[in-house]
């Protein structure tokens, strides 16, 4: 298969085969179609942003309730392993053996306490210590200590449950980080993050992480037969979006009086009070969030692979609290909702893969939906305003350090 992003790269080197730099549009509005295809800087962006200042979300502690329960996931290309141990305290590490480096654990969850290395039998606990390792009197330097070799973990924090790590010392303080996004979190988990586990879809979708991410509020009413259906280009929510590149919003959205477009109408069925029903998402820089649609709770979890392959896991949840029936009704209306192939995001692969085939074209990509100066951010978004993307286009733009053309 033709790699384009290969060939655009190499078509643009200049004449000592090295990448062009990019020269970021002067207008706020606009920004460089390049970024999403050439893989240098693809690899820039693992550098300065995934390894860089930023945390990253990577688990809900509801998906691993119990001691002993682990998970397994990256960021980029930097594998981790999240344990539940014997004390039921959350810990996650870098899925390498603190010997010679060999990845521990290949499931992807389970329940284990101790993780044995393949390679050379040394055994570890749920709380990363070494417990044991073959060796006779002699065999070790004589100062060996297995106190000496814990698992390596990266940074770590929790809020309202969900898992974030960070790998640069440098990251502000989550608190610092989340400012203001802390209670937007918990409005999304329905007031707290005393969540339970209800299941998960995997996808690979062809386009690059960056496409995923800048999905907009502007197409939700008109590329999605489920939001046509709750009215959501006629309701009247609020976006915000901050200089570190995090947006939320909370959507007003509508229920039909008769529902003619589905064999079940309990697919957009809301169970609660009238005045409680609506759309609501977190999304954090640099790609994952969450959402909470209806009576669906979901965490789309998301990892960069390559310059134009992106890994997300639909994780679905219901409130610890619920019943049978809820949790039912949770079940039956979270993929289908809000899944790869739910009525609001099933044509968004198509949109996505399209974006990143046509990448290869010249020029910008243009916002505005809500953009009332060209070179200016604005500060106050509608429900449907694509500007609400602008904020973390800049954040973006700073951390890797492309500068603005000249006026």
């Amino acid at each position: 298969m033709t790699n384009h992003a290969e060939i655009i790269a190499t078509e643009k080197q200049d004449a000592k085969g090295a990448n062009p730099p990019i020269i970021w549009p002067q207008k706020a509005n606009l920004l460089p179609k390049e970024i999403f295809v050439r893989p240098d800087v693809f690899e820039e962006e693992l550098a300065r942003i995934f390894y860089g200042k930023e945390w990253l979300m990577i688990a809900h502690e509801a998906e691993i309730p119990n001691i002993g329960d682990f998970k397994t996931t990256q960021v980029g290309r930097v594998p981790l392993l999240i344990t539940r141990d014997n004390d039921g305290e959350i810990n996650v590490y870098y899925n390498a053996c603190s010997h010679r480096g060999v990845q521990l654990e290949t499931a992807t969850s389970g329940n284990k306490l101790r993780f044995r290395c393949p390679y050379h039998s040394w055994l570890f606990n749920a709380k990363g210590d070494l417990i044991g390792c073959p060796n006779k009197p002699g065999d070790f330097p004589s100062d060996f200590d297995k106190s000496n070799y814990p698992l390596d973990r990266p940074r770590m924090a929790i809020v309202h449950g969900l898992i974030l790590v960070t790998f640069n010392p440098e990251t502000p303080p989550i608190e610092e980080y989340l400012e203001g996004y802390i209670d937007k979190i918990a409005q999304v988990f329905g007031g707290d993050g005393n969540l339970r586990l209800l299941g998960a879809q995997k996808v690979v979708f062809h386009a690059n992480w960056k496409t995923f991410h800048d999905n907009d509020t502007y197409h939700a009413g008109l590329l999605h037969t489920a939001f046509q259906m709750l009215n959501w280009s006629g309701g009247s929510g609020h976006q915000t979006a901050n200089a570190r590149g995090h947006r939320s919003y909370v959507g007003e959205v509508t229920l039909p009086e008769e529902v003619n477009r589905l064999k079940d109408p309990s697919l957009i069925e809301f169970k609660g009070e009238a005045s409680e029903c609506s759309s609501a998402s977190v999304r954090l820089f640099p790609i994952s969030g969450m959402t909470r649609h209806l009576n669906t709770i979901g965490i789309r979890f998301a990892n960069p692979i390559s310059v134009d392959e992106t890994e997300v896991h639909y994780t679905y949840f219901g409130r610890a609290e619920d019943d049978e029936e809820m949790i039912r009704h949770r079940v039956r209306q979270a993929s289908n909702l809000l899944g790869p192939c739910g009525m609001v995001s099933m044509e968004d692969a198509a949109v996505f893969h399209r974006l990143h085939t046509a990448g290869t074209t010249p020029g910008n990509a243009v916002f505005l939906k809500g953009v009332t100066d060209d070179h200016g951010i604005p500060e106050e978004f509608q429900q449907s305003d694509e500007a609400a993307n602008l904020p973390g286009w800049e954040h973006y733009r700073q951390t890797m350090g492309y500068p603005k053309e000249q006026s």
